[in-house]
């Protein structure tokens, strides 16, 4: 009798050990569904609402095209290089394009892999050699890295703090940003080891402590999705000068319609 339910238990061990093994599994091999959620969809600026901007094509080194929106800065403006977050595309985010233009900055939205046009698939590694790609069209057209502002919303916080790391720049803004996606993903799936899992980590806290241009972190501090805690940490890790806006009525993706650009300007306005 003893041995029966001592088969039993390890039958059931066995089961338990299966089913967590298949579920890590699934989770390392469907961890790119689970994180980008891209609208393909190629719009012209001008379909969007958006008079005078540009559709730009880069080709990468490894074959693909990306499709980005540029709008030339006016004369002693900033240009604003936009790095989105895991889902949309350009045309989803038009109205903050338009009231990022509206006082003279220059915009230049790349849609990532998948996103908005552009071929191939998203990945951390591609994404960020692709806005290093995008930082040095800009050069290339005659923008000085003096000029340019790296602005990262959300998961696109990502590629702002990888290549600000890696390259001159004026300033960097993060709206929404997460400490890495190991952190947000454990406050669903807290039972898999993520750490080992995940191949696109996006590890902010590591990556903005090598940033040395003035940084700004805009987060609300009813943000669902990333909470205002991850700000706060990526904040702290960051070097100054930086400052630290919250709106307390804020959530993940309303911040301009609660004064967020006002803020960018009057910070950007205020540096030396």
């Amino acid at each position: 009798m003893q041995s029966d339910v001592g088969k039993k238990r390890m039958q059931t061990l066995l089961w338990i050990i299966a089913t967590y093994v298949t579920i890590c599994i699934a989770a390392y091999f469907g961890q790119r569904w689970f994180m980008y959620f891209p609208d393909p969809a190629r719009v012209a600026p001008a379909q969007a609402g958006l008079a005078g901007v540009e559709e730009v094509e880069l080709k990468t080194n490894d074959g693909e095209t990306l499709v980005a929106w540029h709008s030339p800065a006016k004369p002693g403006e900033p240009t604003i290089l936009y790095f989105h977050g895991n889902a949309g595309n350009a045309a989803g985010r038009a109205e903050k394009f338009e009231t990022m233009r509206e006082h003279g900055a220059g915009v230049f939205y790349l849609n990532n892999r998948g996103y908005g046009g552009s071929t191939g698939k998203p990945t951390e590694s591609a994404n960020v050699a692709d806005a290093i790609a995008a930082y040095e069209h800009l050069l290339g057209s005659g923008v000085e890295a003096k000029s340019i502002v790296l602005y990262g919303e959300s998961l696109g916080s990502g590629q702002a703090t990888q290549l600000a790391a890696q390259r001159e720049v004026r300033a960097v803004v993060l709206e929404s940003p997460l400490t890495s996606t190991v952190d947000v993903g454990k406050r669903t799936y807290f039972f898999l080891p993520l750490g080992l899992l995940l191949s696109d980590q996006y590890r902010n806290i590591e990556h903005v402590a090598k940033v040395k241009a003035p940084l700004l972190v805009l987060h609300g501090e009813q943000d669902e999705v990333i909470p205002v805690a991850m700000g706060k940490r990526v904040y702290a890790a960051a070097n100054e000068p930086k400052k630290l806006e919250l709106f307390a009525e804020g959530h993940h993706s309303d911040l301009f319609d609660h004064g967020a650009w006002e803020r960018v300007r009057a910070f950007l306005d205020a540096l030396p």
